[in-house]
């Protein structure tokens, strides 16, 4: 913050006078912040898309997913809301890199535990940097929280919402104030109920490829009613020193308990059972503390940034299941009992230095520790299961990496950003009878990226990125433990459509190749229209791989098995086309209604599969969104709305597997009524089409053809809140 002091004028006249007093100086705060949203992204030599508060809070959604399914290239699976972490490109299983303030997420953490209101702005880098990591080989996505201003205010945000009957509400606050000269703090708190119901039903059939008849036809329902109770608190305490010296302090705590209740029915078959009843209920915390420091060494030195974290994860379950018969007498009770440990230890320095103007060299190491100890308990009956597994196992990864950086602002046409990083991995996982096996690999991922602008003053410019990147396997992956089938349950045999799932501690990393290319067009009053196209290579896919195995949990009988393998390499490429204006922008005199809209278009294909339609797992051909904001003139009222559609897609996962996945269609609403600038009301609603979606999976064994179908059932959320700043 820098202060001018004016003094004031003396008065002159021809006549002797008197002086008069000094006007009162005028106190002028010149205060810098990092520029719009639009600023950032077309500064950023590296392809960075920038999401801030404005675009944040436009739907007034109840969570993080419901935000990031309307951001460009992103896809949301399953239900509305409720569909697991989101993927770039249409990549799932990992191939997205997700971060909190920069850092990796804990494993079994899903963002929807992240209200909106904690949320500062959404960075979405679509290729990887030395800086940021190289484990993103479909990209980037960080979520940064509430930060630190020196301006004191509280922001309280108070809802209620209704889906399919369920009546849920939450509360957030957020505080920002000085102490003292050098100290600025921001707390936030956020509480919530949600009540929710999943319902889904499911129609197994085989048919004998012979003779065409139906062999076995069998339909399921299912229906849970869900009751979770959320806790969200952050703190950022940041120091500044009048040499240019910090020290920022984040801890986060996050924690929940869900509570469900479901009841599920088999029907037109011989049957293990008829019907079934969950209860369970399950506990999750996260404890988080992050410390940087920054500082210069001398006048004109480089400066430091040292940064350590810390992180606690527990994950607990316990659950209930009966099995009835058709007359409802109890067959089997199976009691589960879960407890889930995972710690991190991160430390990392970064050192920077302007060598000429425009330029700069980066450079930094990283160390990162990462422990998972996973407890189960399987009761059937009362005897216990798999003990062969021990009731702990656990799994850990260590991993380095060294990196450096050139930024360099060539001309004020041409800026070139090129790095390499060099990471060691070494895992290790336990399996049956406390056998512990390990692996290690490096990988080195050089990167380049480049800016072009058609002239100096332009607004049009070229993007291009060349690098390298890789996905690690994540713990649950590297442990042995298998998780049983309860459709067709152990010992006994199973179908591949109720395999049976277990880990693989041999896993090597997937590394990819890619380049990016994208021509960018910014308007004027921060439009940007943009045309982005993407090529990844991929060596040593990692993918479920379903088999007959000799199992111990099902002696003399063997059982299908899907343990996720390295299987070859892979290929994906698309399209991504952006733009975000104004209509009066276009149209002389028009309404100025904000128009967002986005599609992309994703092809890819796994070499060891037989086409057709050997596409990476879950990834759809395409996604799109059409959005439009309106304010309405002499009225304090705001409306708006969103569509978003991923079109339905076939999947072959193997020679003899096949998925089928439904299309859906989300349209979103919002009424903004502004009593002040400090008191506005928010009616939202989103998912209000409802779709069911449904997925199907056959299996074709040369002499039957199986197939699997599950319809899930989406519900309308309303919501109404009140926003008020004190």
């Amino acid at each position: 913050m820098l202060a001018l002091i004016w003094p004031g004028a003396h008065a002159q006249t021809p006549e002797p006078a008197p002086t008069p007093a000094p006007a009162p100086a005028q106190r002028i705060e010149i205060t810098g912040d990092r520029g719009s949203d639009t600023d950032q992204r077309r500064r950023s030599t590296a392809a960075k898309i920038v999401i801030g508060r404005d675009e944040i809070e436009r739907f007034g959604d109840s969570n993080t997913l419901e935000i990031l399914k309307r951001l460009p290239g992103v896809t949301v699976p399953g239900a509305p809301g409720r569909g697991g972490n989101p993927r770039l490109r249409g990549m799932g299983g990992g191939f997205t890199q997700i971060l909190v303030d920069g850092e990796r997420i804990a494993p079994g953490f899903s963002l929807d535990a992240i209200p909106p209101e904690q949320i500062e702005r959404i960075e979405i880098l679509r290729a990887p940097t030395a800086e940021t990591g190289a484990r993103a080989i479909a990209g980037t996505i960080n979520i940064v929280l509430r930060e630190s201003f020196r301006r004191r205010v509280n922001d309280v945000n108070v809802d209620v919402q209704d889906e399919g009957g369920e009546v849920s509400g939450g509360l957030a606050w957020t505080r920002n104030d000085s102490i003292g000269g050098n100290w600025v703090a921001s707390s936030s708190l956020s509480l919530s109920r949600r009540n929710f119901v999943n319902q889904s039903t499911s129609r197994r059939t085989d048919v004998d490829n012979d003779s065409g008849g139906v062999v076995l036809e069998r339909d399921g329902t299912s229906r849970s009613v869900n009751q979770r109770a959320g806790l969200h608190a952050a703190a950022r305490l940041q120091w500044r020193g009048d040499a240019g010296e910090s020290l920022l302090l984040s801890p986060l705590l996050i924690a929940s308990r869900t509570d469900t209740t479901s009841r599920g029915t088999l029907t037109n078959a011989p049957l293990d059972y008829a019907s079934n009843q969950i209860d369970s209920d399950g506990r999750f915390t996260l404890q988080r503390l992050n410390a940087n420091v920054n500082q210069r060494l001398g006048s004109g030195g480089p400066r430091l940034e040292w940064r350590a974290g810390i992180s606690r994860s527990h994950s607990r379950g316990d659950s209930a299941r009966r099995d009835f018969d058709e007359g409802g007498a109890t067959l089997r009770r199976i009691d589960e009992s879960t407890d889930n440990r995972d710690r991190s230890h991160t430390l990392g320095l970064k050192a920077s230095q302007l060598v000429g103007e425009g330029h700069q060299l980066v450079g930094g190491l990283e160390f990162e520790r990462n422990r998972r100890s996973d407890g189960r308990t399987t009761l059937i009956d009362g005897v216990p299961q798999l003990t062969e597994f021990g009731d702990n196992l656990e799994a850990a990864t260590r991993r380095y990496a060294l990196y450096g950086q050139d930024e360099w602002a060539i001309s004020p046409r041409w800026a070139v950003h090129a790095g390499l990083r060099v990471e060691g991995i070494a895992t290790e996982g336990e399996g049956a009878n406390g056998i512990i096996d390990s692996n290690t690999s490096r990988v080195a991922t050089p990167l380049l990226h480049t800016v072009w602008k058609f002239d100096a003053a332009s607004r049009d410019q070229l993007r291009a990125s060349l690098t390298r990147s890789y996905r690690s396997p994540n713990l649950g992956q590297l442990i042995g433990r298998p998780s049983v089938n309860r459709t067709d349950p152990a010992p006994g045999i199973n179908s591949e459509l109720t395999a049976d799932s277990a880990g693989n501690v041999s896993l090597k990393p997937e590394v990819a190749i890619g380049i990016d290319i994208a021509v960018e067009r910014y308007l004027a009053e921060g439009g940007v229209l943009s045309v982005n196209l993407f090529h990844r290579r991929i060596d040593d896919l990692i993918r479920n791989v379903v088999a007959l195995e000799d199992v111990s949990w099902s002696p003399g009988q063997q059982r299908y098995v899907a343990r996720p393998q390295n299987i070859g390499k892979a290929t994906t490429q698309g399209i991504e086309l952006e733009a975000k204006f104004r209509l009066d922008q276009l149209i002389d005199d028009g309404p100025r209604t904000e128009i967002r809209a986005n599609a992309s278009v994703f092809r890819s294909r796994v070499d060891a599969v037989p086409g057709p339609n050997n596409r990476l797992a879950e990834q759809p051909g395409g996604t799109a969104n059409v959005g439009a904001d309106h304010r309405f003139r002499g009225l304090p009222l705001t409306v708006g709305g969103n569509v978003n559609h991923t079109p339905g897609y076939r999947t072959r996962l193997e020679a003899d597997r096949v998925i089928l996945q439904s299309q859906k269609t989300v349209l979103d609403a919002y009424a903004l009524w502004t009593f002040s600038p400090a008191l506005k009301l928010r009616l939202s609603l989103s998912n209000s089409l409802a779709p069911d979606t449904s997925a199907t999976t056959i299996v074709d064994s040369g002499t039957v053809t199986e197939a699997n179908r599950t319809t899930t059932r989406s519900f309308v959320n309303t919501q109404l809140r009140l926003e008020m700043k004190l």
